[in-house]
């Protein structure tokens, strides 16, 4: 039997094709198609088929489900109502899409992802039913992409014709193509930065191109530098802005000295870090005639040398912020300024921004004056060797404390100065306690490395009374800048530093993993929420539970943030805050510096929507070089514990999850996993009531908080993931 043969021009029906011109429509619903343009997009060009598509469009027309804008250019009738969000990835393809119009997170499964990639801004529209009790929805447009370049191992193929980037963000969940002649000259296993460039329509792929041969992966400076490059955050200067501090005159000048207030007579000295390299603050201590205090706090005046409208001041606010990774700091300013010219060092003069107060013995402001200052820092303390004088209650200097001066004033005086600014700040912590002040003394992890950074050891770092004096002072002079400025009329726009109070659902959430330990937090009032997060954090303290109980305090808080608004400090319980004290490394001060000189001067209110939008970028780069840093904390822990995979740890269990439980081993603070498909000796289920996996037969239980004993599995350097065996639990003495 003969099969008839088709007739020329003749098609197959095209399937499913009021749902694919209606797709097509809803994507660009802003934009007008005819039928060849659809054609088009749908990949047919035979008679037959464009036939169908004209009396498809026709019938959805009669519908009115679609409109006919111009002869023959039609447009989809809008019935849907669409919301915007950001988009939250899995390594899945899948993710939600955080929305402030809903209260929980919609669902978006990854057929209807529509190429979105974690952290852009889409449109959506969400479906009125719900999926095992979750929103779902559909992604309909990319409104902002959240990045465009990714840090990952480069995989060229063997016919040498084209790569693929394989990136190391598990939030990634697409290689990246890259034609052969845009490789710039990668090696197959290089880790590499590469661009997203465009992501074609029937492309399964987005296309890109290498911009930057980072290294092998595994290696120190290559790992250091893949961190930074995740974020954008660059490592050197460019020349022409180098070039233009170097060039910057730094003399200490007698025409600019006679514009300032001279203090460079008063006992003046700095506490830092004993590795610091930067000071950019300093104290000053004066007893006056009238048994007041007259106490200084001056900070390096970056803003007389950094010039706005400069390639440097450029550069600073496009960084933003210095970036602080285990082994090394990228700087906001290059070196001539953030470690010579601003710097505050010993036995030197300095330009210095102030904010000067008259003090009692009760630590209450009698004066305040707030200027441009000319400084002579007298002596330099490590924070260890202002401690050594606290901890000795006299007003002999000990031992141990070696200080360059040789006369009373930066001798014996020194000493006397740091015992009442220490009495002073004791008294304004606990008046700031008293007021709701939250009181986080999170343990700070760090590291001793070896010439080639190699960790060789692990330290806590704490806050002590040394720390906390400063702490105080610094607070002081970042409050009434904001207070001086806030309370103006007319109203002035200024850069605050806000901390809205803290979301209900996280206490709630807070105190269900709490109660666990036997702690309880107090919900009736703002006030008795402050003092029952004290009584936690200082109840925790020295327990197994600690650190576990601060990290799940701190994200309980709302994040900090630059604004022109002011709306408080929930966690100082200050009304009026600002960032004053550290211009060399946080372009807010230096532009907080600028504002208050400009209405210092009688200047009329700055732009509100411009500096609302320079408020915004430096809290978006904030946020990136805090992640940043964590990324270094982690890689380092990593390397850390892959010289002691034959060792056994005791470790407290710090997450649980579906797929395995997260334990962070007391000695080091280092935190990997143990996955539930490798705990053998039962089938584990994750019960979410009890934060808890539990045996289905043995009915054992691994709890949040609890202590086990585990063991490196893998340590991988590459993906920065620390994997555990787990032994057990330790025996019950």
């Amino acid at each position: 039997m003969t099969r008839k043969k088709k007739r020329k021009g003749s098609s197959n029906k095209i399937s499913n094709l009021t749902n694919t011109i209606l797709s097509i429509l809803k994507k660009e619903r802003n934009k007008s198609f005819n039928y060849k343009q659809i054609a088009s997009k749908i990949g047919v060009d035979d008679a037959s088929s464009r036939n169908q598509i004209i009396k498809k469009l026709a019938q959805l027309k009669a519908k009115q489900e679609i409109e006919e804008v111009d002869r023959g250019k039609f447009k989809v009738i809008v019935n849907t109502e669409y919301h915007t969000g950001i988009f939250d990835a899995t390594a899945k393809g899948n993710g939600y899409v955080i929305c402030e119009e809903f209260e929980d997170d919609v669902f978006i499964a990854s057929n209807n992802v529509n190429k979105a990639l974690n952290g852009d801004e889409v449109e959506l529209y969400v479906y009125k039913r719900r999926k095992k009790g979750k929103l779902e929805g559909e992604i309909t447009a990319i409104i902002k992409r959240a990045k465009t370049e990714y840090v990952g191992v480069i995989q060229i193929h063997e016919n040498k014709n084209f790569a693929f980037v394989v990136p190391d963000s598990n939030k990634m969940y697409k290689d990246i193509f890259v034609p052969i002649n845009k490789i710039n000259k990668a090696e197959d296993g290089d880790k590499v930065l590469v661009s997203l460039d465009e992501w074609p329509e029937k492309s399964d792929s987005p296309n890109g191109k290498v911009l930057q041969v980072l290294g092998k992966p595994g290696e120190h400076n290559t790992e250091i530098h893949s961190i930074l490059a995740e974020y954008g955050l660059p490592y050197e200067f460019p020349h022409e802005v180098e070039d233009y501090a170097n060039n910057i005159d730094t003399s200490i000048n007698k025409e600019e000295i006679a514009k300032r207030r001279d203090m460079r007579k008063d006992l003046t000295f700095t506490i830092d870090p004993k590795d610091a390299k930067d000071f950019d603050d300093a104290l000053s201590f004066t007893v006056l005639d009238n048994g007041l205090y007259e106490i200084g706090i001056h900070i390096a005046d970056v803003s007389h040398y950094l010039k706005e409208g400069t390639v440097l001041d450029d550069e600073a606010y496009e960084r933003a912020t210095s970036v602080y990774l285990v082994d090394r700091v990228v700087p906001m300013l290059p070196e001539i300024l953030s470690n010579n010219a601003c710097s505050l060092r010993p036995h030197e003069e300095k330009f210095t921004f102030s904010a000067v107060f008259h003090l009692n013995d009760k630590a209450e402001i009698k004066k305040e004056w707030f200027g441009r200052t000319v400084t002579y820092s007298d002596a330099r303390f490590a924070y260890e060797e202002a401690q050594s004088i606290i901890e000795s209650g006299t007003n002999l200097i000990p031992a141990e404390v070696s200080l360059t001066g040789k006369e009373y004033k930066t001798d014996q005086g020194v000493a006397d100065a740091t015992l009442k600014l220490d009495e002073l700040a004791k008294i304004m912590r606990g008046k700031r306690m008293r007021d709701g002040a939250i009181s986080f003394d999170k343990v700070e992890v760090k590291f001793n490395l070896d010439e080639d950074a190699n960790p060789v050891g692990v330290f806590f770092k704490t806050s002590r009374d040394a720390n906390k004096l400063i702490e105080e002072f610094m607070l002081l002079a970042n409050r009434k800048v904001s207070e001086f400025i806030g309370k103006q009329k007319p109203e002035k726009t200024f850069v605050y530093r806000v901390h809205d109070e803290p979301d209900e659902s996280k206490l709630q959430a807070l105190q269900g993993v709490v109660s666990k330990f036997g702690h309880q937090l107090n919900f009736n009032s703002k006030d008795s929420i402050s003092s029952s997060l004290n009584k936690l954090l200082v109840d925790v303290k020295g327990k197994k539970e600690q650190n576990l109980v601060d990290t799940l305090a701190i994200r309980t808080m709302s994040k900090a943030a630059y604004t022109t608004k002011n709306i408080g400090h929930y966690g100082l319980a200050f009304e009026h805050y600002s960032h004053f004290t550290s211009p060399i490394r946080r372009y807010p001060d230096v532009m907080a510096h600028r504002l208050l000189q400009r209405y210092i001067d009688g200047e009329k209110t700055a732009n509100t929507e411009e500096y609302e939008e320079k408020c915004k970028h430096s809290s978006n780069m904030e946020y990136l070089a805090t992640k940043a840093e964590r990324d270094s904390i982690k890689y380092m822990q990593i390397r850390f514990m892959q010289d002691h995979q034959d060792e056994e740890f005791v470790g407290v269990i710090s997450g649980v999850t579906d797929w395995g439980i997260y334990v962070e081993i007391i000695s080091n603070k280092c935190e990997g996993m143990v996955r539930t498909r490798d705990i053998k000796d039962d089938y584990y289920e994750f019960d979410q009531e009890q934060f808890a996996l539990v045996g289905r037969e043995n009915q054992k239980m691994y709890q949040l908080g609890d202590e086990v004993i585990v063991k490196v599995k893998q340590a991988d350097l590459v993906k920065r993931h620390l994997d555990f065996d787990l032994i057990g639990k330790p025996e019950v003495e």
